[in-house]
């Protein structure tokens, strides 16, 4: 047979398995190659393209896939969020997404203390639905909010509290699997009469039953003398679980076993008392071999954790918005970090703890300074920080230089972790490898990524090289090799020498026990590749010549800014923050950051990306993104997606054309000074329905919103025509940016922002002549956009120079703070102007600090609530604290923020008939809910004009500027 034909009669297969698996399966099948491109990673350095993925909508589903996979002689790669860091969810077969449809809670019984819950539920979610019980799950992983019940089973994770709360396999009551045979069944503890019923059954259910306790009998020896000996283990085939004398248990068993025996779909798990108080003291330390030698101390408390950050982490985080509050409350500049937690039901003595830790530390010369961190609040942004460690570490790549996990899920008992931590830097140091260190100390884990550039020749051979001296210290100290993160394709090599060869033997015969065919998830903790194969970076792509609209200031241009996602996976939150709306509505891995991302990595590998980013499908990927800019900030690497999409938009402009409803949202201002140049004429379409689906109709614009209304008295015309007495001016002037709502739709807003600076000290000078580009970027219209900020950045330039330069719409302020650098590369002015950009609320507020201007006490009923939702650029750029201030400055105010995502309206998003739906399930998942919970007295806050116009659509309740507030208590 010829190559030609071998490939034919391939294509063939596929095409037959993917009939089938859409003929048995209710759930989606897809077997694109963009889809396959993104299920290639998870976040480990490996990348396999698979057959084809399934998103199943439940069991049955899953025994239909594994049926026909075994059928075509195709693998099984079970895969939850994606989010492994050993590579176990990559592999050349047919990929299980169990996180898009199979995320039910069944039943949470507190009287047994258990949940019942489907692979794919979100840690974070179960925690959410026990909360009310006062339980939770115990094991506590830094990707809970991400993280699937399904994926802790496979991977035995365990977390900060492990300490306390030990693994996942420690909280498995029963398993609902598929076996390889496609066979549904249960596993739960059994006595010796039920065991020998089920070894009398056909199938693999019989053999497992009749002949595992045989493997175990043959071979107690080597499983009683060679497992390691320290109890925080996610390595191997948990024999030691069936040999202790316990009742026989498959479904404790099987954790840990990576998807290459069963394939999970249903967990019974226990539950644990949640602790009513916690309390944390953050140490500071000169350096982490003090913060280490500090750990003992730390642990003769009794903590229920003990955490290390080092300054690579520390010094990452004090860049980025979203973590910055931690660098604000540090002193001194400490070279790394321990976060000690003590929880219960006891406030007072858990304080007591604390004080006794900090007291020992101090009598002890263990570090400088120990902060107290006694309140939810206190401790929100030192815990966004530590559970943030990987992905900021991960920042700290370039191009293909990336910290990688190959070495960082060893463990040592803690008493050995000094002496341990000291002679891995050994190591490191003789390999000229540098690192980063954070970890779980209280449990003797580190997690330690040293900086490796696979693209460079012989790079992979070190990598190895370290990985064989760091197991074999590990062993010298009676540590794991991995404790939590698992085998998959990073450690899998070594378990031959790790365990020995009687006990891997074993284990390999467990494995064609449960998996004849070897279709299970091959080639993970037995029978495994090379560490060195299958490398994402390995064979690095050629860059393209490929001219870019945008600058892109990262190694690989755009390729490069895509290429940053390292699949950690936090835009699959789904509770807090922005990141990422589409997914929270829809679940589909592709319209995650991560997904787009991933998908412009493989357009712009093509040989002609230019093309390439005008095909369709990827068109469709980027459909849904709302360009919040949440990505830029809330993802600890930085991707911003919006950007990305801009750019994408414009090559697929080039390719099919500019539609109709682009180039009419693309000039927003012109369409905006014509509404208001004809009101009330303009407003007609609100009141007449049939006028409404004919714009519909042609354009694309839905019905079923609110046009906004126009006004004939707009803020340009109100600025010129007013007549006000002389006011001193001594701070100075000051430019207002004159924006298209602020102007034409809601000129009260400017109005009362215009009057507050003056009577602030301020010479206001309305600038309403350009506009900022926004509009026309956001539809891919860049060169449009670039002269648009072109022109209002010379204008600006030239109307008092150095003044500062202010408005009342985030998003068309902070362009010149933005998007106006990636446009005009290079222009001297942008910096300028961008310099003098401040957000209207820091100047009120300083004014009001200063006296400048007043706030009547008496302007604001005492307790009365203001409940305040941010922008989505705002948050991502500058952040809201600017605005909760200013508003806590009015006497008597009630400030309460929202954490409530996106809004969902994302300026001409909501307005697109296609996106209608989605833009109200976006704004139905937190913010409507949060806002209709409010009495009629709370007044409603948002800055951006499309979040006021959605929540007044979504809630019928009307929202206000702050600065309208403000003028209201003068």
């Amino acid at each position: 047979m010829t190559i030609g034909q071998e490939s034919a009669q391939s294509a063939d297969a596929t095409t037959d398995l993917q009939r089938r698996l859409r003929r048995d399966l209710d759930g989606d099948v897809r077997f694109d190659d963009y889809t396959r491109h993104l299920f290639s990673r998870d976040a480990s350095m490996y990348a396999i393209t698979p057959r084809g993925v399934v998103f199943p909508r439940h069991a049955d589903d899953v025994a239909a896939a594994v049926a026909a996979a075994r059928e075509f002689g195709v693998p099984i790669v079970p895969r939850g969020a994606g989010t492994s860091l050993a590579g176990q969810t990559v592999g050349p077969g047919l990929v299980l997404d169990l996180s898009r449809h199979m995320h039910r809670i069944l039943e949470v019984d507190p009287e047994a203390r258990t949940a019942r819950v489907e692979a794919g539920v979100v840690q974070d979610d179960l925690n959410r639905a026990a909360a009310p019980h006062g339980l939770m799950f115990g094991p506590n992983t830094s990707t809970s909010n991400r993280a699937t019940i399904g994926g802790m089973v496979g991977n035995n994770s365990a977390g900060s509290g492990s300490v306390r709360y030990g693994m996942t396999i420690d909280h498995v009551r029963a398993l609902d699997v598929v076996l390889a045979d496609a066979h549904r069944t249960g596993f739960a503890p059994i006595g010796e009469a039920e065991r020998a019923r089920r070894a009398a059954l056909p199938g693999l259910e019989g053999d497992v039953h009749r002949a595992l306790p045989g493997i175990v009998a043959d071979n107690a020896e080597a499983i009683a003398t060679r497992f390691p000996d320290f109890w925080r283990r996610a390595c191997g085939y948990r024999l030691d679980r069936l040999a202790d004398g316990t009742p026989f248990d498959l479904a404790k068993f099987v954790v840990g076993a990576e998807g290459t025996l069963v394939v999970a779909t249903e967990a019974l798990v226990d539950l644990v008392p949640r602790p009513r108080h916690t309390v944390i003291a953050v140490g500071h330390f000169a350096s982490t071999p003090e913060a280490i030698a500090a750990t003992e101390d730390a642990l003769s408390c009794d903590p229920a954790g003990v955490e290390l950050m080092d300054r690579t982490i520390l010094d990452l985080s004090r860049r980025r918005i979203e973590y910055a509050f931690l660098g604000s409350i540090l002193q001194g500049d400490p070279g790394a970090l321990l976060f000690v937690t003590f929880s219960g039901d006891d406030g007072g003595e858990l304080r007591a703890d604390l004080k006794r830790l900090t007291a020992l530390w101090k009598s002890n010369g263990h570090g400088y300074h120990a902060l107290e961190a006694a309140t939810p609040e206190q401790q929100k942004a030192l815990l966004k920080v530590r559970t943030s460690s990987l992905g900021l570490l991960m920042a700290a790549g370039s191009g293909t230089r990336r910290p990688l996990a190959f070495v960082e899920d060893t463990a040592v008992d803690p008493k050995h972790l000094v002496e341990y931590t000291r002679r891995f830097k050994d190591v490191l140091d003789r390999h000229g490898m540098e690192a980063g260190f954070y970890g779980h100390c209280s449990v003797g884990c580190l997690h330690i990524r040293p900086f490796v550039d696979l693209a460079v020749p012989g790079e992979a051979e070190r990598m190895r090289a370290v990985a064989a001296e760091i197991k074999d210290l590990v062993t010298e100290y009676g540590g794991v090799n991995s404790s939590e993160h698992g085998d998959g394709l990073a450690r899998s090599e070594f378990n031959r020498e790790i365990f020995g060869e009687e006990l891997y033997g074993a284990m390999q015969q467990v494995k064609r026990l449960f998996d004849p065919d070897g279709t299970m998830n091959p080639g993970k903790i037995v029978d495994a590749p090379p560490m060195t194969g299958n490398l994402r970076d390995a064979a690095p792509v050629e860059p393209r010549p490929f001219q870019t609209r945008l600058s892109f200031e990262v190694v690989g241009g755009m390729r490069g800014a895509a290429d940053r996602c390292m699949n950690i996976g936090l835009c699959r939150k789904s509770a807090s923050g922005a990141m990422c709306p589409s997914y929270i509505a829809t679940r589909d891995e592709e319209h995650a950051t991560r997904g787009r991302a991933n998908a412009l990595v493989k357009a712009l590998s093509e040989p002609d990306p230019r093309a390439a980013l005008g095909d369709e499908r990827l068109h469709e990927i980027l459909d849904l993104c709302l360009m919040c800019k949440a990505c830029k900030s809330e993802c600890p690497l930085g991707v911003d997606m919006a950007k990305l999409k801009s750019e994408a938009q414009s090559h697929h402009h080039d390719a099919h054309g500019v539609p109709l409803r682009s180039r009419v949202f693309g000039s927003v201002r012109l369409l905006y000074r014509l509404g208001s140049a004809t009101a009330p004429l303009s407003n007609l379409p609100n009141r007449l329905p049939l006028l409404r689906r004919l714009v519909e109709k042609a354009v694309g614009i839905t019905a079923r919103r609110p046009m906004p209304t126009f006004t004939r008295t707009h803020l340009v015309r109100w600025f010129r025509r007013r007549r006000t007495a002389a006011r001193p001016a001594p701070l100075g002037p000051l430019t207002f940016l004159a924006d298209s709502f602020t102007t034409y739709t809601e000129p009260g807003i400017g109005r009362a922002a215009i009057e507050l600076l003056e009577r602030a000290g301020w010479d206001v000078r309305l600038e309403s002549r350009g506009c900022c580009g926004r509009s026309s970027l956001s539809k891919g219209l860049v060169d449009e956009a670039k002269a648009k900020a072109g022109a209002l950045v010379g204008l600006l330039s030239e109307t008092a120079p150095g003044s500062p330069v202010v408005g009342c719409e985030p998003s068309c302020v902070l362009a010149l703070k933005d998007e106006c650098s990636s446009m005009l590369p290079g222009d001297h002015r942008v910096d300028e102007v961008s310099g003098r950009v401040r957000q209207v609320e820091e100047l009120l507020t300083e004014a009001i600090d200063a006296g400048r201007l007043r706030l009547r006490e008496d302007s604001w009923p005492a307790g009365r609530r203001i409940l305040l939702h941010g922008h989505c650029h705002q948050k991502a750029e500058v952040g809201t604290a600017a605005t909760v201030a200013l508003l806590k400055r009015i006497p008597g105010a009630q400030v309460v923020e929202l954490d409530a995502g996106c809004c969902g309206m994302a300026g001409s998003f909501g307005f697109e008939a296609e996106h209608y739906d989605m833009s109200m399930r976006v704004g139905s998942d937190r913010l409507f809910p949060a806002v209709e919970a409010e009495d009629d007295a709370t007044v409603i806050v948002a800055t951006g004009v499309s979040c006021r116009q959605q929540i007044a659509h979504g809630t019928r309740r009307e929202a206000m500027h702050p600065v309208e507030l403000v003028l209201q208590a003068t």
